[in-house]
């Protein structure tokens, strides 16, 4: 499956729509959309994962490095609406206690 990845600029806080798999192949067009918002000082950065239904380790390194980038401009990385099978993965390495988790979806496309 592909991924597509739609930004959502506001004023202060930009919205990353995400849908399909996040793995090796795909993991490249997410950094490349997602590191550049992160790297502006002070900016609300939103990635809703509502629509992504597979990630691998490569996406947990993508957003490793978001994680990176914000500390270092001073912004702010949510990850919003993880299904289940998605938020395992973070909870599994740990990763959902450094990173700001809002919200948690149940099922999904099982």
């Amino acid at each position: 499956m592909n991924l597509t990845v739609k930004v959502v600029e506001g004023i202060e806080k930009s919205i990353l729509n995400v849908a399909g798999e996040i793995d090796a192949y795909t993991a490249p067009k997410l950094k490349e959309a997602l590191l550049p918002l992160t790297k502006v000082d002070g900016r609300i950065v939103e990635v809703d994962m509502e629509n992504v239904n597979y990630m691998d380790s490569t996406g947990l390194g993508v957003f490793i490095s978001a994680l990176k980038s914000t500390k270092e401009s001073n912004s702010t990385l949510t990850l919003i609406n993880l299904q289940d099978r998605v938020h395992r993965i973070f909870e599994i390495t740990g990763l959902d206690e450094i990173m700001d988790i809002k919200a948690t979806i149940r099922g999904g496309n099982e």
